[in-house]
């Protein structure tokens, strides 16, 4: 961390358990960030906490240290039992959840926790299996804990400790009845400690809070900030066939070793991965339908640079913490303004820098006075000249389709010749 992402708040000050001192300290910590430097000698003292601040500013690490010394200084009842978790982190996305696990386990490598994550897509009997093998923190997203949870895995009267994470999302994208669900099953909140972290905190947020939560105090770190300030911005305004043109005489100019490209559809990324292939740029394409186990396999390549271009649509947009990404690139405007928030805060994580390149086409312009309303300035503008087109193009890789199954719905899915980098199923496309 450098000193302009920290704070003079030191670790080692805090009170924490050795254990948790040697974790920090294998990850490289040793000042607070903002956020943490305000929720953790709260929650370290017990009280509760609704947390805002920008994305990449740790607040993982705020509620993994608070909830790990939370178990170590209350042991659990006598009762118990090995399935019982004593803490629960609920996260809206697969990838988010086991972003959660790999902190959780870097941090608590001292502490003899059992941590087990849960989600969708892959694993179903080996996650099964692990919680029946003993579980202290348990780490899932809201669909896969409530389908365990009903087949009796595991119950929830042992928490301890939980923590909502996004909780915006959770809104969003569905999840808020099985939250509240869960919430009811648990201990009364006066007794665990109750966590609630996100990068904004709408209204819904706040009533959650103030009905499943024991007098919750507000911790909002430069909440009229939305996004941050180490991220350069630009908005071009190109016409739909410059589009393509523009992406790849920017990447040209920009020669990327960490770049993620956000659309809106994935019909619009295969169109712009097979563009990026064709055009010798090595990209994955990550879309609501590629299998867990491959897209967990193109995060792993994307961060260790063996691919340079990511194109994603907004399930790639939350929870990723991925080191050194230098450009985002906003091939479509988002539609809903947090969203831009959101993408853009995959650069100048953890005090990095990093670029923001927004599209404004003629489907998506409408979208930015929005974004600029949201965000509360304007977006600089750039000037689309000759030399930013890339005037010749070469063809681009072919997405053979895959023919409509007899007596099926007549949903087609997709596989990419000649690259690693998308999965499909037969399906209708989430976004």
């Amino acid at each position: 961390m450098g000193d302009t992402h920290t704070t003079e708040v030191a670790f080692k000050d805090l009170n924490l358990a050795d254990s948790l001192l040697q974790g920090i300290d294998s990850a490289g910590f040793s000042y607070c960030t903002p956020i943490q430097a305000q929720t953790l000698p709260l929650t370290l003292g017990g009280k509760d906490i609704l947390g805002q601040a920008q994305t990449g500013t740790g607040k993982t690490a705020a509620f993994l240290l608070a909830t790990l010394h939370r178990l170590q200084n209350f042991p659990p009842s006598a009762s118990r039992k090995v399935n019982q978790p004593r803490a629960i982190i609920i996260a809206p996305t697969r990838e988010l959840a086991v972003q959660i696990h790999k902190d959780a386990l870097h941090l608590a490598q001292n502490c003899g926790m059992q941590i087990r994550v849960v989600y969708g897509g892959a694993g179903y009997e080996q996650q099964r299996n692990d919680i029946a093998d003993g579980v202290d923190i348990l780490i899932g997203t809201p669909g896969r804990l409530i389908d365990y949870f009903k087949q009796h895995v595991y119950n929830l009267k042992e928490i301890q400790a939980m923590v909502l994470d996004e909780a915006d999302r959770m809104f969003d994208l569905g999840f808020i009845k099985d939250i509240r669900y869960m919430l009811r099953r648990m201990p009364p909140p006066t007794e665990r400690l109750n966590m609630c972290f996100s990068a904004t905190l709408p209204l819904r947020v706040t009533e959650l809070a103030y009905e499943h939560m024991n007098n919750a105090v507000t911790v909002r770190i430069e909440p009229d900030k939305v996004t941050a300030d180490r991220v350069e911005e630009i908005v071009y305004g190109p016409s739909n066939d410059e589009k393509i043109p523009l992406l790849i005489g920017l990447l040209k100019h920009i020669n990327p070793t960490r770049t993620i490209v956000f659309v809106n559809t994935k019909r619009a990324a295969e169109k712009v991965w097979s563009f990026l292939e064709g055009n010798g740029f090595k990209s994955a394409l990550l879309s609501g339908d590629v299998p867990q186990n491959k897209r967990l396999h193109l995060l792993e390549e994307f961060q260790e640079g063996s691919l340079a271009v990511m194109v994603a649509t907004d399930v790639a947009a939350r929870g990723l913490h991925i080191p050194d990404v230098s450009h985002v690139i906003n091939y479509d405007l988002p539609q809903d303004s947090e969203d831009y928030v959101h993408r853009i805060g995959r650069t100048a994580r953890a005090g990095a820098s990093g670029d923001a390149i927004s599209f404004a086409c003629e489907d998506y312009a409408f979208s930015l006075a929005d974004i600029q309303e949201f965000i509360g300035y304007e977006i600089s503008r750039g000037r689309i000249t000759n030399e930013l087109l890339c005037t010749e193009l070469e063809r681009p890789v072919h997405i053979e389709r895959k023919p409509k199954y007899h007596g099926g719905s007549g949903n087609r899915g997709s596989s990419n010749r000649g690259s690693q980098s998308a999965g499909s199923r037969n399906k209708k496309p989430r976004r």
